[in-house]
């Protein structure tokens, strides 16, 4: 008994001294090292910070917003895990996740890409720009109520360089830096590489809680957390209640949240709870579920339905609104990426091939209403985008040169290509959800047309993923975002290409670009940088990892006619349905109003098809 008291003792004297530590007063602190005092004095200590006004403010959310109500998104898959770091981690569905319920130490402004405060209220960069300082603001605190400090920035960065959370490209970006603690609110980072996204991406790194880090170690991180939500410093947390396994999982918002007064999140983060429902790889039934009300709003990814099915009768009254809107998203990479570590891909000559005979302008005529454009780069329709990149396009003459050079220039009994020597079929397998068959079916037509035996295999959404992480494919059909800083290096270092989980899927492998990456980095010039990028793409492009895909510069939006939202829609770089758990909110008018008119059968205002707030506001500023 006695010794049963003196182990409680001894927890409870060190849970006092942790908690005494974290709780230490903000005024013991000295304004020097962040305390009381620090803001009058931060300029002459070298510190930066940005000053909004009123034109700012406006980009961060609407003053005539309301809290409230549950939206409901449906979303096509359950995600691996709902760690936001780790193995499997890098969903859409996660980074979502991330938006909404961790912070950064700073942000970068929703129109100029200018630096802002998030956790960090100032921050100092040395001449050499080889080592900077973040000042936290003592304000700040985790969903548990503790307060975020120094030791969680720690905390955050040691995880990330533990191996065995299995991501191996957060050691690559975060080996970079090595952080060290000045005082309970100053940070100090050491760069080891000089480059001009260090404060980028070291300030742009999610903080997480020293308290329960420093109990765990990087696999343990993975099992204890992989449908578990730890403590973030953001609007939003997800209980473990509300996680349903492969069928939802909620996130709500924080009543506590430490900034919500802030001009810059008063009017963000509007409603009380966010619903994902799973409808697994399913994009009929989503879309009725979305026509009888199940959800708020839908994206729709398919142009034949876009065009052929969304006149219906609650779109004509004005009840759903459907509208193209247009911002500055980076259009990101799609089409097929191959597997140049196994056959038959490993040959470029199949690659290009392949390439010819995909006729995607075919495909954008007859299925897609002309919506699209042809990509030709990794960075399609920006500026980084090398102009001299062939245009890959339908050219069946060249593709049979290339067969015939790689050796398949006969066919066997069943219409097959066969090589000349080996005589091994030329057929490989592509897996799929069964929703993206209507855009696969017609590729494997055009294959089978040549003797190239694409075989289709169904398998859901998160099968895929793994295969792809595991790298277990031949090719796969690939749709990735793009970046409004490119950051070529987690998908193209040559030492990622043997290596899982990472962006690295081709396993693309090249010394110049290695090169390139490094000067990239140290490159603190804009339009420099921009020539780099364009070399990159030009010897990527050449490779050809990827037979390139489709794009388009706007979203297509549906929702029913109950929310608010600023004049802009969505933000500026964002540009997707994503803007719309930050900056809509139900408008308690709009809903009195359709209800009224759903009771009455009448109609409301429908609006113009094309939303561009974003190329004019651009146009005329």
């Amino acid at each position: 008994m006695i010794r049963l008291l003196s182990k409680f003792v001894f927890i409870s004297i060190s849970i006092f001294i942790i908690s005494f530590s974290k709780a230490e007063s903000y005024s013991s602190t000295s304004p020097e090292l962040g305390g009381d005092g620090f803001k009058e004095i931060a300029e002459e200590l070298g510190y930066t910070t940005y000053i909004f006004d009123d034109e700012d403010l406006k980009f961060f959310g609407d003053p005539r917003a309301v809290k409230g109500g549950t939206l409901r998104h449906i979303t096509s898959r359950f995600p691996n895990t709902l760690r936001t770091v780790g193995q499997n981690a890098n969903y859409v569905e996660n980074s979502t996740i991330e938006s909404m319920c961790y912070e950064s130490l700073i942000s970068t402004h929703p129109v100029t890409l200018d630096f802002v405060p998030v956790i960090a209220t100032h921050w100092k960069v040395s001449d050499d720009k080889m080592t900077f300082w973040f000042r936290i603001n003592p304000k700040a605190k985790f969903s548990d109520g503790m307060p975020v400090t120094s030791d969680d920035v720690i905390a955050t960065w040691d995880l990330l360089m533990d191996e065995t959370i299995l991501e191996p490209s957060s050691q690559i970006v975060y080996g970079k830096f090595e952080p060290f603690i000045e005082s309970k609110y100053i940070v100090r980072v050491e760069c080891k590489k000089l480059s001009w996204r260090n404060l980028l991406y070291f300030g742009g790194m999610s903080i997480l809680p020293a308290h329960i880090l420093d109990e765990i170690d990087g696999s343990e991180y993975l099992e204890e957390y992989q449908f578990k939500m730890m403590p973030g410093s953001g609007p939003y947390t997800m209980f473990t209640k509300d996680i349903v396994n492969q069928e939802s999982f909620i996130i709500t918002r924080r009543n506590d949240y430490w900034n919500a007064d802030d001009p810059t999140s008063k009017y963000l983060y509007n409603f009380d709870k966010i619903k994902f429902i799973v409808v697994k790889d399913n994009y009929n039934l989503e879309f009725e579920k979305f026509k009888k009300g199940e959800q708020d709003f839908y994206t729709m990814a398919r142009s034949r339905v876009w065009v052929e099915e969304t006149d219906f009768e609650t779109v004509q009254k004005g009840w759903i609104k459907k509208h193209r809107v247009f911002s500055e998203k980076p259009a990101g990479t799609s089409g097929y990426a191959f597997n140049m570590r196994k056959w038959p891909f490993n040959d470029k000559k199949l690659r290009y091939a392949f390439s010819y005979l995909y006729d995607r302008e075919k495909m954008n005529r007859e299925m897609y209403y002309n919506e699209y454009s042809m990509m030709h780069s990794l960075y399609s329709g920006s500026v980084y985008e090398n102009p001299n990149n062939e245009k890959v396009l339908y050219n069946p003459d060249k593709a049979v040169r290339l067969l015939k050079e790689a050796g398949f220039q006969n066919r066997n009994e069943e219409g097959w290509l066969v090589h000349n020597e080996s005589g091994k079929v030329l057929r490989f397998e592509i897996g799929i959800a069964k929703g993206s068959a209507y855009m696969v079916t017609p590729v494997q037509q055009m294959m089978k047309e040549y003797g190239i035996d694409m075989q289709i295999k169904f398998v859901d959404g998160n099968t895929n993923w793994n295969n792809l992480m595991e790298r277990n494919f031949t090719i796969y059909m690939q749709a990735w975002g793009g970046l409004v800083f490119p950051n070529p290096e987690t998908s193209l270092l040559s030492e990622l290409a043997d290596q899982n989980n990472n962006n690295n899927i081709t396993g693309f492998k090249n010394e110049r670009i290695d090169e390139l990456l490094d000067i990239y980095d140290k490159e603190f010039d804009q339009q420099k940088r921009i020539e780099i990028i364009r070399e990159i793409d030009g010897i990527y492009s050449e490779i050809h990892p990827a037979a390139w895909g489709i794009a388009r510069n706007y979203q297509r939006l549906m929702w029913w006619d109950v929310f608010g939202y600023p004049e802009h829609l969505v933000s500026r770089y964002g540009g997707d349905y994503r803007s719309i758990f930050a900056y809509w909110w139900f408008d308690p008018e709009k809903v009195a109003r359709l209800e009224d008119a759903k009771k009455n059968n009448t109609s409301l205002p429908v609006g113009e098809l094309d939303i561009k707030f974003w190329p004019e506001y651009l146009k005329n500023n």
